[in-house]
């Protein structure tokens, strides 16, 4: 006779089952550490998205203002108000069109703002509070007024022209979000030359 130990039944099948739960356990620890990851770094993501929209936006109205001044400058010279300049110094108010001027000294570092020597221009519509901020229109608030300055220089290579360079800045809802914009403005004489047609 032999006698052998079985174990029972039941006790056999509690100790695969507790190994069982355990295992299920660990599976859905590790699914929610995975869900955690992924979700701070979706949260991250759309955080970094929006401040890139944010810049992108401030960047655009900051290129608008100073593109608004330019081409007012450029209009105010197509009025025939173009001369070979003066010594330019301080800051004139460009919307009274009598403070406008043709400078004889360039700007010597366009992208170093605000210039010592410009005139500044409020665009119809445009509110302008330091800070930024939102207006109570709702639309934005821009940090300063946009500037531009006009330097005279010289004629052009066939001598029937004079040129002018137009440089303007302007800024968006911040001191950070700042645009500058250059042109090169060609006025012509109402007279032409005897010998062309």
């Amino acid at each position: 006779m032999s006698t052998h130990a079985h174990t029972p039944l039941s006790a056999a099948r509690s100790g695969s089952r507790s190994t069982e739960q355990g295992f299920v356990l660990i599976v859905a620890m590790l699914f929610l550490i995975v869900l955690t990851v992924l979700s701070v770094s979706m949260f991250r993501s759309f955080n970094l998205q929006e401040r890139i929209a944010g810049n992108t936006r401030e960047k655009e109205r900051a290129l608008e203002a100073a593109q608004s001044a330019l081409q007012y400058g450029e209009w105010w010279l197509g009025q025939g108000n173009g001369s070979t300049g003066a010594n330019c110094s301080g800051v004139l108010n460009a919307n009274t069109l009598s403070q406008m001027q043709v400078c004889s000294n360039m700007l010597t570092a366009p992208t170093t703002l605000p210039w010592s020597a410009r005139a500044d221009y409020l665009p119809p519509n445009m509110t302008v509070a330091t800070g930024g901020g939102i207006a109570a229109s709702g639309d934005i608030n821009y940090n300063a007024k946009p500037g531009l300055s006009i330097g005279y220089l010289g004629l052009s290579p066939d001598g029937k022209s004079l040129l002018y360079q137009v440089s303007a800045f302007g800024y968006g809802g911040s001191t950070t979000a700042a645009a500058v914009v250059q042109s090169t403005y060609q006025v012509s004489g109402g007279n032409k030359p005897l010998d062309q047609p």
